[in-house]
């Protein structure tokens, strides 16, 4: 058995080819593979029964063809989707319910990884900027995403099953910044962005449009009614999620100078 990894050089992807001890095949741009290549998703499949797929866009389009061609050799796909139902990740899901494939979709709230896009402006300046500062969600740390994920792959008993995945507390966006803060022994502060400024600044950042309107939609909303918390991290691997201290000890040396 040989286990293919897209992805495998991101968060997630990289910690599931650090948990697996079974024969991993890791793919990204990085070991030679390209996602939007079908021959080099077709060539990476040799002799790989389960894929671990991390599609990193927020379209489908290509994907059709990859999905076609990891149902002509493997039996099994683990797919990281999203939490909250959006666009990109419920056509994708569609799309791989109909390969014939077994499948097992993780639906992850914010990931706690998010935050490393501050880190440059916390070592330089000790500032983060970003809009709806009082925004909680349950943070999750890649880790667990990743735990989840190969107990998928390895166990028939989540096939078919559609995951929630959630950290184990809400915390802010102002909290964020002071936790890092904490870890890292510094004085951070959060300026507030309005909602057009964080608009302005995505799309230069190269965006797509919709998925800006459709993200500073959802932050907004999630000031008031922030995503749940769920124990499906615990109830499947037998350990409490990972809280967003964790994840920035973890990650103390991406954010000093």
């Amino acid at each position: 058995m040989t286990i293919l990894v897209t992805g495998a050089t991101g968060s997630v992807g990289g910690q599931v080819v650090s948990q697996l001890r079974e024969p991993v095949r890791p793919f990204s741009r990085a070991t030679g593979g390209d996602l939007t290549d079908v021959d080099s998703v077709r060539e990476a499949l040799t002799d790989v029964d389960k894929v671990f797929l991390v599609w990193p866009f927020f379209h489908t389009e290509g994907l059709d063809r990859v999905l076609e061609a990891i149902a002509g050799q493997a039996k099994r796909i683990v797919y990281l989707s999203s939490a909250g139902d959006p666009e990109w990740a419920r056509a994708a899901e569609n799309l791989i319910e109909q390969t014939g494939l077994e499948w097992t979709f993780l639906q992850p709230t914010g990931f706690a990884a998010n935050a490393l896009r501050w880190a440059n402006d916390i070592k330089t300046e000790a500032v983060v900027r970003t809009p709806f500062g009082t925004m909680s969600r349950p943070h999750i740390h890649e880790y667990d995403m990743a735990a989840v994920g190969v107990r998928a792959l390895l166990s028939d008993e989540h096939v078919g099953a559609k995951y929630t995945l959630s950290g184990p507390e809400l915390v802010s966006q102002f909290d964020q910044v002071k936790i890092i803060g904490d870890v890292i022994g510094r004085d951070l502060r959060l300026d507030e962005q309005t909602p057009e400024e964080a608009r302005a600044k995505m799309l230069t950042t190269g965006w797509p449009e919709p998925v800006v309107d459709g993200a500073i939609a959802a932050w907004a909303s999630m000031v008031e009614n922030p995503e749940p918390i769920v124990p499906t991290v615990e109830e499947i691997t037998g350990t409490e999620a990972k809280t967003f201290r964790a994840w920035a000890q973890d990650h103390a040396a991406d954010f000093k100078a």
